[in-house]
């Protein structure tokens, strides 16, 4: 069929079980050397992620774009399967909104008290956690439909 030819499988794991599966004609995510953008028939590779949104195009809803935050892991393309391993990934209908602000504030207070307490080791910890809340913000307001 010459359809299937251009559809890959995007799959989306977690320690907590499978978030995502679905047929896609383009998948993007964030990688540790920027944006990657794959599609059906793209070579085998494997590559580190980060805190970032994953945008999946999927072939049943053209024109239109699942949005999955992921909190690093990597990303594995090979016949036409794309994986992603994540420590933790939420599909941007799922995320809760207030709950994604009161973690971004949180992180925020974090982040100053280990300044006034010059701890580095809290500072770093705050501050993936500021990224982490940013971006389920960020997912959840820009892929309502996920």
């Amino acid at each position: 069929m010459v359809a299937e030819q251009n559809v890959l499988t995007v799959n989306i794991v977690t320690p907590d079980g499978l978030v995502y599966d679905h047929h896609a004609s383009l998948v993007v995510v964030k990688t540790t050397t920027g944006d990657m953008g794959i599609m059906a028939n793209h070579e085998p590779v494997v590559a580190p992620l980060v805190i970032g949104e994953v945008r999946v195009r999927r072939v049943d809803s053209p024109g239109h774009e699942n949005m999955i935050a992921v909190n690093g892991g990597f990303m594995e393309m090979s016949n036409n399967v794309c994986s992603i391993v994540a420590d933790s990934a939420e599909r941007a209908r799922d995320i809760d909104l207030t709950r994604a602000e009161a973690a971004r504030k949180r992180a925020e207070r974090r982040i100053e008290d280990a300044k006034s307490h010059r701890d580095q080791d809290e500072l770093q910890r705050a501050q993936v956690a500021l990224q982490r809340a940013i971006n389920r913000i960020h997912v959840r307001k820009s892929g309502l439909g996920g």
